[in-house]
């Protein structure tokens, strides 16, 4: 039988939450050497080992903090991907969100497993300082499609109080802002839910907020840890990599600078990997599922394999899954 065609997306900070303690412990098994690689390194650092991490009750002060969240977040997706059976799947491309556009790096052997490690501390350890922090708003109505007028409304107000589109995440619009623009939009955005949410322990990342930082990460992290990738990849735009015809240069120019400054579009990412790779499913890496929503509302939004409202994705999910989150016991045990 000819080998299904998957799509690999790796998510970025927030998917490690209090659902998904004991994540990586569950596989341990996997990656071991790996794992314990970044334990030590860790302990140098006077950190707590990840395998702690992943034991330990969660608390957002302690789980949710870069230094702590984003190697967790790797190490999870990490071993993840290596369960994939890849006798009965075939990896056509990789793409993530935000901080899971390193993990692809790692992933697609743009950066060897300790480099993107090593790139993963610095880029949390320089941004973590910064005065500023991210707020997330859905523009969809129930059916998980978009209502533009919620939208529209949301873009006045981030742009008069001088705020920035951090992430198009699907029904959801991620702002990226100093902490006074931000406390103006808490109060100012209609009450939806649990929205406006400000996203614990996080930095204006993707906006022109962290303007400085390219420059620090471009000093202390060179051109060399980089190198083509072996599979094709997806960036923050959109934009596809290929193992042969990528300009090491300009992707290691993009990772430390456009990526940091620039608005994160996950939206054109998965429109990209549907349409220029045809998968025959996508594959959500752990920890967590948070991505799955916004994955299922562009589909929505793209009406792809006839999916076009909540209903139609939830249905499709249960029977046939396009989708499959490897967070979730039964769909892991599809792909792995």
């Amino acid at each position: 039988m000819p080998k299904e065609r998957i799509v690999v997306i790796c998510p970025g900070r927030g998917s490690y939450t209090r659902e998904s303690s004991g994540y990586l412990n569950l596989n341990k098994n996997i990656a071991v050497q790996e794992i314990s690689w970044m334990n030590n390194q860790r302990k140098a650092l006077n950190l707590p080992t990840l395998n702690d991490l992943d034991s330990n009750t969660f608390k957002s002060k302690t789980h949710m903090i870069g230094i702590n969240a984003s190697p967790l977040i790797y190490a999870c997706s990490y071993v993840d991907f290596l369960s994939i059976n890849k006798s009965k799947y075939e990896i056509v491309a990789i793409t993530g969100n935000s901080m899971g556009w390193y993990t692809t790096l790692a992933l697609s052997g743009v950066l060897a497993f300790k480099n993107a490690f090593k790139i993963i501390n610095t880029m949390s350890s320089l941004t973590k300082d910064n005065n500023g922090g991210q707020i997330i708003y859905p523009i969809v109505n129930q059916n998980w499609q978009i209502d533009e007028s919620i939208n529209e409304m949301i873009l006045k107000e981030i742009e008069k109080v001088g705020a920035h589109v951090s992430i198009k995440l699907g029904g959801y619009i991620v702002i990226a802002g100093k902490q006074d623009a931000l406390k103006k939009l808490l109060k100012k955005l209609p009450i939806n839910d649990k929205y406006p949410f400000q996203l614990p322990y996080h930095s204006a990342y993707h906006s022109s907020i962290m303007s400085s930082v390219p420059e620090m990460a471009f000093n202390l992290l060179p051109e060399s840890l980089f190198i083509k990738p072996n599979i094709h990849i997806i960036d923050g735009r959109g934009h596809i990599w290929s193992p042969y015809s990528t300009k090491i240069s300009e992707l290691y120019s993009y990772t430390l600078n456009n990526q940091v400054t620039q608005t994160y579009d996950f939206n054109s990412t998965i429109n990209v990997a549907i349409k220029e790779f045809s998968p025959d499913k996508l594959v959500l890496l752990g920890p967590g599922n948070t991505l799955g929503g916004p994955i299922a509302q562009i589909l929505i939004q793209n009406s792809w394999l006839d999916i076009d409202s909540k209903k139609t994705f939830t249905k499709k999910q249960k029977n046939d899954p396009y989708l499959i989150s490897m967070s979730i016991k039964e769909q892991r045990k599809i792909v792995s």
